[in-house]
């Protein structure tokens, strides 16, 4: 194709993005495809979210939301506008002008990349390909797969990056049920295949984003995600052996760590808990770990802190395990009330949560269990489903220790003391009462 049609056929798409006529794809109806496709199209832009899950179409197209970030009048706006579609069929790909891709990207057991989502859509986008389209990858992966992976599945087509088609990497920065930063107001970091790719994918993020930062390259870009998700979990688990020395000299972590918090600079706080949770600081960092493997280098950062997070809930079930021994009780056939499923506070989404690690393991040791959590109505564990509990007297005193690892706001924790329940908190739930309590143990 000459210089002249690639550099027409790039113009009409920039021209069509400050138009807002684009039409926009995106793969992957998720916790980060539907919010993106949800704020394109308040932007005034034409979205088609594509997703192989029926019932994600389906619920779209019902102006129904299953994810927690968005509400179903946010849904049913945009699909009502005329402006937001979805799909299963993916021939509607052919059609779109920018392809976004949203799927997931999670490790194997063996701590490898399992990107199989990421090729089968780029091999699906592939088959559609025609002149002009912009692809961008969201999805977090290791340095160099847009480049090594995504750029040759596409090539394929025949049409070549940079001149025919453009593709770009831009990751995604969701943080789930945080109220103040949204997809909408988090800055976009963008980095393209060439130049072009470049200018293109920047000019689509900017017509509904406020603010876009430009690298030189995707996997600068793939390098930030990663960056910005190790410097969480490396810093988690330095604060999580501070919480075990802090045990070991009688000392209060959570003390310490506020006390260093009023440094007005050179420090910012992070917090122990029962291990790391969510879809992303557990696993983004061994993205990175495994490529640097390749290249003959060892990532000792995050090797020793992946161990130390790994542990934790080992070591909050053997803390589990004095308290009841203190009460002349041992963990098998003791009853243990959990307080909090979800991975982080404010959310439903018990995938990846630590407190089912922890849970799992007490389950092993023959521990009796319930849990309560007000965003979790039931729950299944190694096969048996659990229903939550009330946090109320006849609960707490129904059991022999209560355990708690995730911490929701507006939990009447007052009750706990109340009925001078034996406690292990390890969020620091219950600050303000475990002041001058034996009963109230934090981590």
């Amino acid at each position: 194709m000459s210089e002249q049609v690639a550099s027409m056929s790039h113009q009409e798409l920039l021209d069509r993005i400050e138009a807002k006529t684009v039409k926009i794809g995106v793969v992957g109806l998720g916790y980060v495809g539907l919010p993106l496709a949800e704020v394109f199209c308040r932007a005034g832009l034409q979205v088609t979210g594509f997703d192989v899950d029926p019932k994600k179409a389906e619920s779209v197209l019902a102006g129904k939301t299953y994810i927690e970030d968005l509400s179903d009048e946010q849904i049913k706006a945009q699909v009502d506008s005329g402006r937001l579609h979805a799909t299963t069929d993916f021939d509607g790909l052919a059609e779109m002008d920018a392809i976004l891709i949203c799927v997931p990207t999670p490790l194997r057991k063996t701590l490898d990349p399992d990107i199989s989502y990421v090729v089968a859509v780029a091999k699906e986008i592939g088959k559609r390909l025609r002149p002009g389209q912009l692809i961008v990858l969201e999805s977090t992966t290791y340095p160099g797969t847009t480049d090594e992976v995504v750029k040759p599945l596409l090539e394929e087509s025949g049409h070549r990056v940079g001149e025919e088609i453009y593709l770009a990497f831009s990751p995604e920065r969701v943080d789930p049920s945080n109220p103040t930063y949204k997809t909408e107001n988090t800055p976009k970091v963008v980095g393209g295949a060439t130049d072009a790719c470049c200018r293109a994918a920047e000019a689509l993020y900017s017509a509904a984003i406020p603010q876009v930062h430009v690298v030189t390259s995707c996997r600068a870009a793939e390098m930030v995600k990663l960056l910005e998700n190790t410097f969480r979990m490396i810093n988690i688990g330095l604060v999580n052996e501070i919480a075990q020395m802090c045990e070991k000299l009688e000392l209060d972590v959570w003390e310490v760590v506020d006390a260093a918090a009023t440094k007005p600079f050179g420090f910012m706080p992070f917090y122990p808990g029962p291990g790391l949770g969510g879809h992303c600081i557990p696993i983004d960092p061994h993205y990175l770990s495994w490529k640097l493997k390749s290249l003959n280098f060892f990532a000792r950062f995050i090797e020793l802190a992946s161990e130390i997070n790994r542990g934790m809930p080992a070591y909050v079930v053997g803390k589990v395990a004095q308290l009841l021994n203190g009460e002349s009780k041992a963990i098998r056939g003791s009853k243990i009330l959990v307080v909090g499923v979800a991975y982080k506070s404010n959310t439903s989404d018990t995938r990846e949560s630590p407190a089912i690690d922890v849970m799992k393991l007490l389950a092993e040791q023959g521990a009796v269990l319930s849990y309560h959590d007000r965003f979790v109505d039931k729950m299944m564990l190694d096969g048996v489903e659990y229903r939550g509990l009330p946090l109320d007297g006849p609960t707490v005193d129904s059991h022999d220790l209560v355990l708690i690892l995730t911490n929701h706001p507006d939990v009447d924790y007052q009750v706990l003391a109340d009925r001078n329940a034996l406690v292990f908190d390890t969020r620091n739930a219950t600050r303000d009462l475990a002041k001058g309590s034996d009963r109230i143990i934090k981590l």
